[in-house]
């Protein structure tokens, strides 16, 4: 097959995804609208029997009961949410392959591309969760971001396959920019859950508890953090062999470093200060902001070294 062909493959492959994505979506808000309430109080909770085996499982069933029976078609409406989840994720990853082979190169060289990588690893970790437990009431979130963000590089950031600056024909793309679209996924999935809490009301909802959401953030986190470490480290190594210097305060460098000192603050709190609940939610979701300025903010609207004509690095 043609690279041309090859490009045109990639570029259906990321429709299909946007659509199956889509449709996970509903699935998934189906479940949640017309599921069980979840209280939130602890003293509630506490009243709820335990499912058979006990555990952290964050499942949905789990929930304080909102006086009326949940329709039995409910859950199945989260499995097959779960079963379009897989399919997007598939289609997801044959448009990064399939673009990849079109340009033979790693297929991450410029913010289209970069943000088609993200919705994949953001999609990736989510699902990924649900072999450890049950945590569907994130999906309808979750796959509204991966929509979102595959529509906006399709209709804003989309860039014909193609070769790159030469800047970027090295392989610390394969080492720096890997880990960075890694971590992003992970600390996008925590930004939804802390946004999540924040909208929480008291009592009885239809979202889970905030502890189940900050449980999950924070574990995430924890995985996120020494990835985006490497991540910027990583970029520092990639500089010196590219510009002759490890550090130069060029305006990508100075968010991926802003974005560091946020979540490791986060993290700090909560080991040194014991900071639970809001405020460290809040913290959570500052860091984010910070993350989300430096992937798509300082591309687009701030010149530098890692511009190249909206290109990512």
């Amino acid at each position: 097959m043609s690279a041309d062909r090859l490009a045109e493959v990639s570029d259906l492959f990321v429709v299909a995804a946007v659509l199956l994505y889509l449709f996970s979506m509903v699935g998934f808000a189906l479940e949640l609208a017309f599921g069980r309430a979840r209280a939130d109080a602890p003293a509630a909770r506490a009243k709820v029997p335990v499912t058979v085996g006990g555990g952290d499982t964050g499942d949905a069933d789990a929930a304080v009961p909102a006086g009326v029976e949940p329709p039995s078609w409910a859950p199945k409406a989260g499995v097959a949410a779960l079963g379009l989840g897989w399919l997007g994720w598939a289609a997801n990853l044959a448009a990064i392959v399939t673009r990849g082979l079109s340009v033979d190169r790693w297929p991450w060289g410029n913010m289209y591309e970069f943000v088609v990588a993200i919705c994949f690893a953001a999609v990736t970790t989510f699902l990924a969760i649900q072999f450890r437990q049950n945590a569907r009431f994130l999906g309808a979130f979750v796959m509204v971001t991966a929509t979102l963000g595959l529509g906006f590089a399709v209709k804003v950031l989309y860039t014909a396959a193609g070769p790159v600056v030469p800047a970027l024909n090295s392989y610390w793309v394969a080492i720096h920019v890997t880990a960075a679209i890694l971590a992003s996924g992970l600390f996008i999935l925590a930004g939804v859950a802390g946004i999540l809490y924040l909208v929480r009301g008291d009592g009885l909802s239809r979202l889970p508890s905030r502890a189940d959401l900050e449980r999950v953030a924070h574990r995430v986190i924890v995985l996120a953090f020494p990835v985006w470490t490497f991540a910027v480290i990583a970029g520092a190594l990639w500089a010196d062999k590219a510009w002759g210097r490890y550090w130069g305060w060029d305006p990508k460098e100075v968010w991926a470093f802003i974005t560091w000192v946020a979540y490791a603050a986060y993290l700090h709190a909560r080991v040194t200060a014991g900071w639970r609940g809001r405020a460290a939610t809040i913290v959570q979701l500052i860091a984010f902001a910070c993350l989300l300025f430096n992937l798509i903010g300082v591309n687009i609207f701030i010149s530098g070294l890692h511009s190249y004509a909206d290109v990512s690095s």
